[in-house]
Parts: structure tokens; sequence; C-alpha cells
């Protein structure tokens, strides 16, 4: 079974940047669904991002513009390079991986243990 790892987080003031990166440990780009996930403290955890099959990209409309989900095939890695960071971006990012978006939208498929991003004003 794959396993995810995140990593790449920290503390960035507004209006910087931050790369944040998800390994796999197996092939799963030509299968499977990549998304990203956040959740801050007190909110329910809500969708950021995903990355089909094909490489086509869905961004959730807080994060739209601000964005890119660059990935290495050859390392089996999956990036998260936002930009234009804000406080309200502050939350435990996540990644996922399952065979349909229908599938990480329940909260089941294959989930990263998540690594923190504070955003300071």
């Amino acid at each position: 079974q794959v396993q995810l790892a995140e990593s790449g987080g920290g503390l960035v003031q507004a209006g910087g940047s931050l790369r944040l990166a998800c390994a796999a440990s197996r092939r799963t780009f030509s299968t499977y669904v990549m998304g990203w996930f956040r959740q801050a403290p007190g909110r329910e955890r809500e969708f950021v991002a995903t990355i089909n099959r094909s490489g086509g990209i869905t961004v959730a409309d807080p994060v739209k513009g601000r964005l890119t989900i660059p990935r290495d095939n050859d390392k089996n890695t999956v990036f998260l390079q936002m930009n234009s960071l804000k406080p309200g971006d502050t939350a435990v990012y996540y990644c996922a991986t399952a065979a349909s978006m229908a599938v990480l939208d329940a909260g089941s498929g294959k989930w990263g243990q998540g690594t923190q991003v504070t955003v300071s004003s």
C-alpha cells in the first residue's frame, strides 16, 4: 500500500511563498488522483487542490491564482507551491491519493501525516 509523506511546512510572513512536497512510496500519478487538503484549528478539513492522472488541476476558490501543483514523476513527488500567503492560509496541510476525487472527498484513500503551515500577519 502506498505511503505518503509531506514536508516543507513552516512559518512564513503574509505575502510570502511556501512549497510543500508530498512524496509517495511508489508510483501513483498514472493511476490515482493526488489531492491537497487543509485543516485550520476549529474548522473542518477543506479541499485545496487536486491533480488528476493526466495532469489536470482543480483549485479551490480561496486559493485560486495563488498556487500551482508541479510534480516530479521520476521521484513520485507532487508539490504545492503557494504564493501571496495570507494568515487565513494557516492550517495543517495534507496530501492524499485515491482512485477518484469522490473517494478523497469522503475522507477515504491514503493520507499523509500533515505538515503545519503558519502565516503571520
